[in-house]
C-alpha cells in the first residue's frame, strides 16, 4: 500500500515560494515608495513651483537657447540668474525702503506732526457706531498719540496678524528662490524630462496618456498666464491709486504688489499700511477713495481667477473654479496649480469614460419594436356564421 504524503509536492512548494517572494517584493516596493513620499513631502511645494515655472517659461527658454546657438544649459543658467535678480532685487529694495517710512510715521505720531482731519458731523447719525466713531475720530484729530494709546490693546491682534503675514511672505520668498534654482535644472533637461513624462503616461494609459500630459501642460500655462496677468492688473490699479494720492514710495510699493502677486503671497501686506496712512494723512474723501481702490486690488483676483485661468482651455469654468479654490484651501499656494490640473485630468477621464459607455450602448442596443400585430380580417361568411 502507498503511504499518504503529509508534505507538499514540488509544484506546491514552488508556488508558495513564488507567493512569498512576490509579497516580499511588493512590501519592499511599497516601503520605498512610502519612504520616498515622506522624504519629498517637505519639498512638495518647491518642486511643484519649479515645475510650474519651467512649464510656463519653456517657450522663452527655447527662444533664448536658439539665440545662444542651441546651448540649453547656458540658456537655463541665464534664465535662473534673471529670475533670482527679479525676485531678490525688488524684495530687498522693498525691505530697505520700508524702514524710513515706518520710522517717519512713528516719529510723526510721537511729535504730533501727523494731522488727522476732524470728522464730519454727519457721522453722528450713522446707526450703531456713529457716536463712538465720531468721538474717537475727534480725539484722533486733536490728540493722535492719546487716541493711538487708547486703541493700542485692540491693535495688538492686528499687529500680530501683520507680523505673521510678514513671516509668511519671507518664507514664501525663500521657497520661491529655491524653486527658481530648481527650475534651472529642469529647463536644462527639459526634453529628457518631457520624454520621461510621456513614457510614464503611456505606461499608465496607452491610449490617452500623452493627451493628459499635454492637458496638464496647457492648464499650468493658463494658470501661470493668469497669475502674471492678475498680478500686473493689481500692480497697475494699486500703483495708479497710490500715485494719485501721492503715497510716499508709490513706485516701490507698486513693484512690491507685483512681486507679492506673482509669488502668490497677496498684496495685503502693502494694502493695510497704505490704508492706515490714508486715514491718518488725507482728508475723508481721498482717504475713502484710496481705501476702495486698495481693497479692490486686494480682492479682485478672487473674483477674476477662475475666468482668466480657464481661458483657452476646454475644461469648463466651474471645474477650474473648484480646482483653484479647493486646491488653495487644501494645499495652500501649491494647490493653486495642482487643483486645476487634477480636476482637469479627472474631467477628461470622466468624459472619455462616459463617451465609451454611450458608444457601447449605441452599438449594442436594438431599436425597440412598437409595431402592433393586427389580426387577419374575417371573411363575410365567417362573420355571418359567428353572428
Amino acid at each position: 500500500m502507498n503511504e499518504p504524503t503529509n508534505g507538499l509536492n514540488g509544484s506546491d512548494r514552488r508556488f508558495n515560494a513564488l507567493v512569498i517572494e512576490l509579497a516580499i517584493r511588493l512590501f519592499a516596493i511599497g516601503a520605498l515608495i512610502y519612504w520616498t513620499f515622506i522624504i519629498v513631502l517637505p519639498f512638495a511645494a518647491i518642486i511643484l513651483w519649479s515645475v510650474v515655472l519651467a512649464v510656463a517659461l519653456y517657450p522663452i527658454f527655447r527662444v533664448v537657447a536658439e539665440i545662444l546657438g542651441g546651448r540649453p544649459i547656458t540658456a537655463a543658467i541665464l534664465m535662473t540668474i534673471a529670475g533670482l535678480v527679479l525676485i531678490i532685487g525688488p524684495v530687498t529694495w522693498m525691505a530697505v525702503g520700508a524702514i524710513d517710512p515706518i520710522k517717519a510715521v512713528m516719529a510723526g505720531i510721537e511729535t504730533g506732526d501727523i494731522a488727522v482731519p476732524p470728522p464730519p458731523a454727519s457721522i453722528k447719525d450713522w446707526p450703531f457706531v456713529g457716536e463712538q466713531l465720531y468721538s474717537f475720530w475727534l480725539l484722533a484729530s486733536t490728540n493722535l498719540r492719546s487716541a493711538f494709546t487708547q486703541v493700542l490693546p485692540q491693535l495688538k491682534p492686528a499687529g500680530e496678524f501683520l507680523l505673521d503675514m510678514a513671516k509668511s511672505a519671507g518664507a514664501g520668498t525663500l521657497k520661491f528662490l529655491v524653486s527658481v534654482l530648481l527650475m534651472g535644472f529642469i529647463l536644462a533637461a527639459a526634453p529628457q524630462m518631457l520624454a520621461g513624462a510621456r513614457a510614464l503616461s503611456r505606461r499608465i494609459d496607452p491610449s490617452s496618456g500623452e493627451k493628459f500630459v499635454d492637458l496638464a501642460g496647457a492648464t499650468i500655462n493658463a494658470v501661470s498666464r493668469g497669475v502674471m496677468g492678475l498680478s500686473l492688473l493689481q500692480a497697475v490699479v494699486g500703483g495708479a491709486g497710490m500715485y494719485l494720492a501721492d503715497v510716499p514710495g508709490a513706485s516701490l510699493l507698486t513693484i512690491a504688489i507685483l512681486v507679492l502677486g506673482i509669488i502668490q503671497i497677496g498684496p495685503l501686506i502693502v494694502v493695510a499700511p497704505v490704508i492706515f496712512w490714508a486715514w491718518t494723512t488725507l482728508a475723508t474723501g481721498p482717504a475713502l477713495a484710496l481705501t476702495v481702490c486698495m481693497l479692490s486690488v486686494n480682492y479682485v483676483d478672487n473674483v477674476l481667477k477662475p475666468f482668466i485661468f480657464a481661458h483657452g482651455l476646454s475644461t469648463p469654468i466651474p471645474v477650474i473654479f473648484v480646482g483653484v479654490i479647493g486646491g488653495v484651501l487644501a494645499h495652500g499656494i501649491a494647490g493653486l496649480f495642482a487643483g486645476p490640473v487634477v480636476l482637469a485630468v479627472v474631467w477628461e477621464l470622466t468624459k472619455a469614460w462616459i463617451a465609451d459607455d454611450l458608444k457601447l450602448v449605441s452599438e449594442t442596443a436594438a431599436e425597440p419594436d412598437f409595431a402592433v400585430e393586427t389580426p387577419p380580417a374575417l371573411s363575410s361568411a365567417q362573420g355571418v356564421k359567428n353572428l
